[in-house]
């Protein structure tokens, strides 16, 4: 009964580090929806009145302008940085299974599947899937193999020197990002001379080597963080 109740999720990385993953439950996840909603309403709103003196092209206008907003927007914003703004005010983000950034291709199936999930009334389906999976996911996630979490409990955590973020000029796969939390976080506690002995290793990402590579890694993992 406990492990139908704890819906905590603990993701491994091949070299052991632990990725601790809390599931976002459907209210928060209601509310953020809502948010974006009214966000929405109201840009289309005002794109209404602007377009509006267009006469019959500006409902032409319009009605694109209404399928990307209705359809862009979560797929860009969740795309791009993982969460839309509602997710954002309610610490959501939408994470890949594993814990690595969502992408692309997750974000639009995700994102085109919520026509199922909302069938045939009142996201009935989405609904039924979430209660019968253990993490809480919708159809749409279990296809996309997707996840939404709630930010305050995973990474925000992570105590980091106070860097500012950079983004990381190459992509790294799922374990490498979990590498470059763990040195982060732990190299503090290392005798000068080891903790860059270990960061001259991670050289061709940086571009240096040093303390000015210890640095850079402690600036690149505060930007996958999103701090600024």
């Amino acid at each position: 009964m406990d492990a139908l109740l704890d819906n905590h999720r603990v993701v491994y990385t091949p070299e052991g580090v632990a990725l601790p993953l809390i599931p976002a439950g459907a209210l928060p996840r209601a509310l953020a929806w809502l948010v974006d909603l009214i966000i929405r309403l109201v840009l289309l709103a005002l794109l209404g009145s602007a377009l509006q003196v267009l006469g019959k092209l500006g409902v032409g206008l319009f009605l694109i302008v209404m399928f990307c907003v209705t359809w862009g927007y979560t797929i860009v914003c969740e795309g791009r940085w993982g969460a839309t703004p509602g997710k954002r005010l309610l610490g959501l983000k939408v994470v890949a299974a594993d814990g690595a950034p969502l992408g692309w291709t997750a974000a639009v199936v995700r994102n085109l599947l919520r026509t199922v999930d909302m069938l045939p009334l009142g996201y009935m389906i989405g609904l039924l899937s979430s209660l019968f999976d253990r993490h809480g996911r919708r159809l749409g996630d279990l296809v996309a193999g997707s996840q939404v979490i709630h930010t305050g409990n995973t990474h925000s955590r992570l105590r980091l020197p106070e860097v500012a973020g950079q983004p990381l000029p190459l992509p790294l796969k799922t374990h490498e990002h979990a590498l470059l939390l763990a040195f982060a976080e732990r190299a503090q506690g290392l005798p000068g001379a080891r903790r860059n002995e270990l960061a001259n290793l991670a050289s061709p990402l940086t571009g240096c080597s040093g303390e000015a590579s210890t640095r850079q890694l402690y600036a690149l993992a505060n930007g996958l963080l999103g701090r600024q």
